[in-house]
Formats: C-alpha cells, sequence, structure tokens
C-alpha cells in the first residue's frame, strides 16, 4: 500500500526501510548481508528508503546506490548537514560505527556551500543524478544557519531540478518545530518521539498536520526495549531504567493479552496519526525486514489501542 507524503507528490509505502544499519551501526554488516536486505525490503513491497552521508561514513550511502540502482518506482531519502572530511589522527566514532573508514571525519557544515558539497557528494556516493528528498540532519545546534543558508540552498537545488522535497531530520520536536514555523518544508522525520513509551512529539505532529507537513516517524523501537523488553534493553541508545521497563513489559502485557506482538504495535502506532505518511525501521538482515512487513501486517483490534492510549 501506498500514500502520498504531503504535498510532494510522491508516493510512499507505509514502512520505510532506515539504512544506518547497513553502514554498520553498532555492528559490522558484510556487503553481502547489506545488499540481501535492500533486495528482500524490495522484494516484500518496501518503496520507502532512507540513508545519510552520516551513516557509517558515506557507507550506507554507496551501498544504497548499488543496491538501488536500476529499479524504479521508489523514493529515496538522503541528508545535508555534514560533510565528511579526511583527517590525519586516525580517530573515528568506532562505537557507534564499526568497519568505518578511519580516514574520514564527519563536520557539521549548514552553510549553503557546505550543502551544496555534501549533496553532490552524495550524488557521486549514490550514483544518481538527483534524490527526491534531501533533509536538514540534526540541525538542533545550528538552527539559525540551518533557515537563513542551508535551507535556501535545498529550494536552489530544488528549482534546479535536482531534488523533488525538502525536509528536516531530528530527534527533537522542537527542532522540528522550529523549522516547520520557520522554513517552507515538505516533510519531517522525528525519530523516537511518537512511539508507545514517548508521546512528546504529539505537538509537532499536530502543527505538521496544519500546515499540510507529511510526516515519517522513525525510532519506533526507541532503539531496542519496544521490540524486546527485558533486563539491558536499550531506550534511545542507553539502558532503559526500571520505571521504562516496567512500562515496556506492561505494553507487551497488554498486547499479548489482545493476541498482538509489542512489535506490531509498536510499528502501527504513529500511523494512527494522520501527519504520519509511513514509520521508518532501522533493519540490518532479511529476517529483521521479513518481521517487519509481517508486524505490520497484523490486524490489532480497536480494544488493544484504547487499552494503552
Amino acid at each position: 500500500m501506498q500514500v502520498e507524503l504531503g504535498r510532494t507528490g510522491l508516493s510512499v509505502t507505509r514502512l520505510g526501510l532506515g539504512l544506518a544499519p547497513i553502514g554498520g551501526l553498532y555492528a559490522d554488516v558484510s556487503p553481502e548481508q547489506a545488499r540481501a536486505t535492500v533486495d528482500r525490503a524490495w522484494d516484500r513491497g518496501v518503496r520507502l528508503f532512507d540513508t545519510a552521508p552520516f551513516y557509517g561514513y558515506g557507507r550506507s550511502e554507496t551501498r544504497s546506490g548499488e543496491a538501488l540502482r536500476g529499479r524504479a518506482g521508489h523514493v529515496l531519502s538522503t541528508k545535508v548537514g555534514r560533510v565528511l572530511e579526511r583527517q590525519d589522527d586516525g580517530e573515528s566514532d568506532a562505537d557507534v560505527w564499526a568497519g568505518v573508514d578511519p580516514s574520514v571525519r564527519p563536520v557539521f557544515d549548514f552553510s549553503a556551500s557546505g550543502v551544496r558539497r555534501s549533496f553532490e557528494d552524495s550524488l557521486r556516493r549514490l550514483d544518481r543524478d538527483r534524490v527526491d528528498v534531501v533533509h536538514l540532519h540534526d540541525p538542533d545546534d545550528h538552527l539559525e544557519q540551518a533557515v537563513a543558508e542551508a535551507y535556501p540552498e535545498l529550494v536552489r537545488l530544488r528549482d534546479e531540478g535536482l531534488i523533488t522535497a525538502i525536509g528536516a531530520g531530528a530527534n527533537s520536536p522542537d527542532v522540528l518545530a522550529y523549522l516547520v514555523e520557520r522554513a517552507d518544508l515538505d516533510v519531517v522525520l522525528m525519530a523516537g518521539r511518537y512511539t508507545l513509551l514517548d508521546r512528546s512529539g504529539t505537538d509537532l505532529l499536530d502543527l505538521a498536520a496544519e500546515r499540510g507537513v507529511a510526516v515519517i516517524a522513525a525510532g519506533v523501537f526507541n532503539s531496542g526495549i519496544l521490540a524486546d523488553p527485558r533486563p539491558g534493553a536499550t531506550f534511545d541508545y542507553a539502558a532503559a531504567d526500571e520505571v521504562l521497563l516496567d512500562r515496556a513489559l506492561r505494553l507487551k502485557e497488554i498486547a499479548e493479552a489482545h493476541g498482538v506482538p509489542l512489535r506490531a504495535a509498536a510499528v502501527q502506532f504513529p500511523l494512527r496519526h494522520p501527519a504520519v505518511a509511513s514509520v521508518l525501521v532501522g533493519l540490518r538482515s532479511p529476517e529483521e525486514v521479513d518481521d517487519a512487513v509481517d508486524m505490520l501486517a497484523v490486524p490489532i483490534p480497536d480494544e488493544l489501542w484504547a487499552a494503552i492510549a
């Protein structure tokens, strides 16, 4: 099933594939597994794919481009706001990105020239001459420059026919609201703030609906706890405290009492808001793709939604 992505003229599937994991997020992924993951998503009908220069320091874009080359009828998004610089000290975020090139470092740059350079570098890695959606990526500490310089450069890229839609991606709903109110965005990508455990992004979704801005909801498992709530599970990439774990376990009990896996409720919950066009799930294997697609198709009774409202 595909739906309109707001006013962009693009159509997306209700489930999108987040491509950070195939870039090596927290664990290395072989080229073969990365390709098999994208192939399985395609075979299961997924037609929204999201990458970024930051993901694996360019490796996610390169692998995405190879896997999607020659395929039509999908929407691909990437991001600007960081440029990849060569360095001599060999330092890298090895605790976040496995298998990355140690001679490369991502550097924030929301200047017009930085946006243009980032985009052109992305086109080379993706082996494309245009991209459907480009997001301002994590502009939290650069908001004024993002509005004054980065956004107008994206407008120029759109006017040149190089992109179709302009968006912004961040964790913070306040950051996204700031941008929605000051720039004519087509879409926003919000991670982890409209989930079964964290609904702090509700006001942003309402604002987006009012402004006609489409929303892609990412981080629906809050980095793991809603996929498998157990001691040691993570919430926003850190160990969940006892209160959060108890809440997640209670949600699991409620879901299973209605015959529904918690993962299914977590994937489908954001789609209940009218502003949300698609949920984006980061996956690193064909098996994870199968599970996400299957969870999206699980029938969920209204009684379950009422019980966790």
